[in-house]
């Protein structure tokens, strides 16, 4: 070969890898705009604070309204009222409590309750009784932590994104939770549900046999784990950004789940 013949191959040579060395820091580029995209970007959709009182104001008992006096009696409540035992310890679904709002917010507050229809309940004395003090926490249902109630969970929610997206739940209170307000709720939650892939699995097939796009088959991306098959993982290069991808938790399961 000439001269001229080995100039051409190293020109061309250096071209190529020229090219790939474009498209390894435009995949990172755009990588890194997406993670401080959704680093910087604010927490929208969060419930308003509650404003609490400098100093607990307790008032008389706040009469019950005519509604709550001559409640409906369904089994939808009987079923989960005990009869017979400590009317502290009923569960809210079971009591009708004259709550009022004038009390400082995480303080211990006395509220006046009575058992609803057909729900017999005793005190310490093992005596009948039809009104008693309940004290909790003066925070509303929607304030409550976590483990106090429960959400509906949405499978249309797109987990993997960036930012991170959100959905409208409803959401519950616990049935022996007692609070103030609506004991049904909206929230704006974090999407977060799996399909059962596993982080460790996709990234171990990501860095051994990612070139023949393992990975991509096995989080039920067909086509990618086609073009990676076809095109020996990018000829190393796609293989590469995918172990990186795959190792921050960027590319995740086809159907938008979250990694167990």
């Amino acid at each position: 070969m000439t001269t001229n013949g080995l100039k051409w191959v190293f020109e061309r040579g250096r071209s190529v890898m020229s090219s790939y060395m474009m498209l390894v820091l435009l995949l990172l580029d755009i990588y890194s705009k997406c993670v401080i995209a959704y680093l910087s970007s604010p927490h929208v959709g969060q419930e308003p604070p509650y404003v609490a009182q400098q100093s607990p104001v307790m008032t008389s008992p706040v009469a019950l309204t005519a509604s709550s006096a001559s409640p409906v009696v369904t089994d939808n409540y009987l079923s989960k009222c005990p009869s017979g035992g400590l009317c502290s310890k009923l569960p809210a679904d079971c009591v009708i409590c004259a709550y009022h709002h004038n009390c400082s917010y995480g303080r211990p507050t006395n509220f006046t309750c009575r058992p609803k229809a057909s729900v017999y309940c005793v005190n310490e004395l093992s005596q009948p009784q039809q009104n008693f003090t309940l004290t909790l926490d003066c925070r509303f249902c929607w304030q409550l932590d976590p483990s106090q109630y429960r959400c509906s969970n949405s499978t249309s929610c797109m987990t993997v994104s960036c930012p991170r997206r959100r959905y409208n739940a409803t959401c519950e209170a616990l049935e022996h939770v007692h609070c103030l307000g609506k004991r049904v709720f909206q929230k704006r939650l974090f999407c977060n549900w799996t399909g059962g892939y596993k982080w460790s699995t996709a990234l171990a097939l990501s860095i051994t046999l990612g070139g023949f796009g393992a990975d991509r088959f096995y989080l039920g991306q067909w086509r990618e784990g086609l073009g990676k098959l076809f095109s020996f993982g990018g000829l190393g290069i796609w293989t590469l950004i995918d172990v990186l991808l795959i190792g921050v938790g960027y590319v995740g399961p086809a159907d938008s789940s979250l990694y167990i």
